[in-house]
């Protein structure tokens, strides 16, 4: 269960997700094959399912930054999911209070037969902005992705990068603009397009999770989790197998998957 507090707040208590490895009628495969490639084919598996995550607990001091690591299929998504309330939990209980805002790898949520100008106010929109809101951030997320000769232009006659750039600038200010409490991270860093933007956009999410609200990240890149975080867990099959500083976490980490 997730129950909403007022105060800025995360409360994480014997957490655990299921997934079931055959499709049911409420589920289709699609659906299946994507919880499945999204969660830990290593996971402890029963005669129904698998757990994607057993006895996770976290408590984070407000205003701290937690970093999540761990190989492909431990769990790192599926937890952020369940934070986000994408996901339903099977087990233990979930606090979270204050506005939270999920942002996944860049490139996601726009439609390729709308136009850049389009797409910057689609983003804003599922991010809960309204059109006066988007309109007093639209100049500076142009200015910022360097696609000033685009703005007309149908997002499918986009390169990646072009459409990487896009999606992270409207999504970065639209976030920034709404100075969440909570921010959940998930894999977003690793944006694509060239070094020089990439870099950029390092900055400015150094900038977001700088600015007071509590931030759980999630990434393989672990000098940015080192650079950034205040506290690391890392996950293997779905538990928390060791958690503490980042350079201590971070270094073990390393050492064992060397």
């Amino acid at each position: 269960m997730i129950n909403a507090k007022s105060a800025n707040h995360i409360n994480l208590k014997g957490v655990g997700k299921k997934f079931n490895l055959s499709p049911t009628k409420k589920e289709g495969i699609l659906f299946k094959c994507l919880n499945l490639f999204s969660a830990a084919n290593t996971a402890a598996k029963d005669s129904n399912g698998f757990w994607a995550l057993k006895d996770i607990n976290l408590v984070p001091q407000d205003g701290k930054i937690i970093g999540i690591i761990g190989c492909n299929g431990s769990g790192k998504s599926t937890l952020l999911r369940i934070m986000a309330g994408i996901y339903q939990l099977d087990e233990g209980k979930i606090s979270i209070g204050g506005e939270v805002v999920y942002i996944t790898s860049f490139g996601q949520g726009l439609m390729p037969k709308l136009t850049m100008k389009e797409n910057i106010y689609l983003v804003g929109s599922l991010l809960n902005l309204n059109q006066k809101e988007i309109k007093q951030r639209f100049d500076e997320i142009v200015e910022f992705s360097e696609l000033k000769d685009y703005v007309n232009t149908k997002v499918y006659k986009f390169s990646s990068g072009m459409i990487s750039r896009l999606s992270f600038s409207a999504t970065i200010y639209c976030v920034k603009h709404k100075n969440p409490e909570i921010i959940l991270i998930d894999e977003a860093l690793e944006a694509g397009a060239d070094l020089n933007f990439k870099n950029k956009a390092i900055k400015k999410v150094e900038e977001l999770i700088k600015g007071g609200a509590t931030v759980i990240l999630v990434s393989h890149e672990l000098e940015l989790i080192n650079r950034f975080c205040d506290w690391v867990l890392w996950l293997d099959k779905g538990r928390i197998f060791k958690e503490g500083l980042p350079q201590e976490i971070i270094s073990e980490y390393i050492k064992t998957n060397a």
